[in-house]
């Protein structure tokens, strides 16, 4: 019974990421095509979880904190992008 929630619950995350990234792609606004982009990295993370449950290893934790360290560096860069036009500041013009 365990499994079968197991593969229940992946196939709702694939189908989740699978409507996030027709988001992504007909998305009306920017903003909200960085928010699913940020929501495809959360489902990532819990693929990654899901299937580390079902190959019983414990290997997958450090790529699960990899991708999550990606997708808020990846998700704080577009909303900076977003909000000031650039995302490395350059100081030319204070000097």
């Amino acid at each position: 019974m365990f499994e079968f929630i197991i593969w229940i619950s992946l196939a709702l995350i694939a189908a989740s990421s699978l409507l996030l990234m027709i988001r992504l792609i007909k998305g009306p606004s920017v903003p909200d095509r960085a928010i699913s982009l940020d929501a495809i990295g959360i489902n990532l993370v819990g693929i990654t979880a899901i299937m580390s449950i079902v190959l019983d290893t414990s290997a997958f934790l450090d790529i699960i904190l990899l991708i999550g360290i990606l997708a808020f560096i990846g998700t704080v860069s577009i909303a900076k992008f977003l909000e000031k036009g650039e995302i490395i500041e350059n100081d030319r013009n204070n000097q």
